[in-house]
């Protein structure tokens, strides 16, 4: 067995037995987050969001979007911090996807009511969420690889200054990408033998599989379950997503599946269809069916009233998805890292 085999190993042995509640938080009192918080939680997203000058604005949705998926155990996987009139100040969330194959990995989602940073709240916080971090690696019995992971916006600087301290290191940079929709469109030129069809639910699962295939060469991803496949949908718009269709296979070649944040509008100053996965599957590739997936949308969100098509890029991406979309009219407008630990 070699040092590599051992590794994974050595990590588990090394998660504590126990993840004690902060400490040292006075004024705060712990105990774990439930579905009846989303109000509550909602607020205090908000909040944090305002002040550290997010670019979005997460949604009730959204976050009760969080409490899905029967492979969580709220109970044991968050923590909230409640102050004397019951008023939640902080949260910490720990979550281990299923569907982990090449990398074990585990989610950190943490945050501290601004009115309450600077009273040591926030290094307790990260504490308590790598210390379930590592157990959930632990528990999750898969001798692989592993990563615990806290993606932060590059606005959030007291948030960066925390995780860096707690260890953790830039991983990977991911741009927010834009273009205008009230400027000559491109083309939408479907490569020969396929065609572009609206998204159905009876598509669903073969988008799915051509997801995980299309994304199994992409750092950091891993294949999707079918329950974690339609978890956190409140902002999903079937209606502006599509799958490309091989007309000799009737086999899923490609997919755009889209959000719609229209809570985010009143932030940005105007009106966009977001695209949230877009996939060509290996054999299809080359032949510049992304181009036309992203011109059929293109064309629907205008069609829709929509002022600009955004979508979100790994900036290491090797597939050269990032020049992709620069060629079809989309530039920067925000950026973020993924910071982590790996094990």
């Amino acid at each position: 067995m070699t040092t590599t085999d051992l590794a994974p190993i050595a990590v588990r042995a090394a998660a504590p037995a126990e993840v004690p509640l902060p400490t040292g938080t006075d004024g705060l009192t712990w105990r774990p987050l439930t579905r009846d918080d989303v109000p509550a939680l909602a607020r205090l997203v908000t909040a944090v969001e305002d002040a550290d000058e997010a670019p979005y604005r997460t949604s009730a949705e959204e976050i009760d979007d969080e409490f899905d998926g029967d492979w969580k155990d709220h109970a044991r996987d968050t923590i909230a911090g409640v102050d004397d009139d019951g008023v939640i100040r902080a949260y910490a969330r720990a979550n281990q996807p299923p569907g982990d194959t090449r990398v074990v990995r585990v989610f950190l989602d943490g945050a501290v009511d601004p009115a309450w940073r600077g009273r040591g709240i926030g290094r307790q916080v990260l504490a308590w969420e790598t210390a379930r971090g590592r157990q959930l690696l632990a528990a999750s019995g898969k001798e692989l690889p592993a990563r615990l992971a806290v993606f932060l916006h590059d606005n959030a600087d007291a948030a960066i200054r925390l995780v860096r301290a707690g260890g953790f290191t830039p991983a990977r940079f991911y741009a927010e990408m834009r273009r205008p929709l009230d400027v000559e469109l491109p083309p939408i030129e479907v490569p020969d033998g396929l065609r572009i069809v609206p998204w159905t639910p009876e598509l669903d699962e073969q988008v799915r599989l051509a997801h995980n295939e299309a994304f199994a060469d992409h750092w950091g991803s891993e294949p999707r379950t079918a329950q974690e496949w339609v978890q956190g949908r409140s902002m999903f718009a079937p209606t502006w997503s599509f799958a490309a269709i091989d007309d000799a296979t009737g086999e899923v070649a490609g997919y755009l599946l889209s959000a719609r944040f229209e809570h985010d509008w009143p932030l940005l100053g105007y009106k966009a269809g977001y695209t949230d996965l877009l996939g060509v599957r290996r054999a299809w590739r080359g032949r510049r069916l992304g181009s036309a997936l992203l011109a059929t949308v293109m064309a629907a969100y205008r069609a829709d009233g929509m002022d600009m098509a955004e979508l979100g890029v790994d900036t290491a991406n090797q597939s050269g998805a990032h020049r992709l979309y620069e060629g079809l009219g989309y530039s920067v407008f925000h950026s973020s890292t993924m910071f982590s630990i790996e094990l």
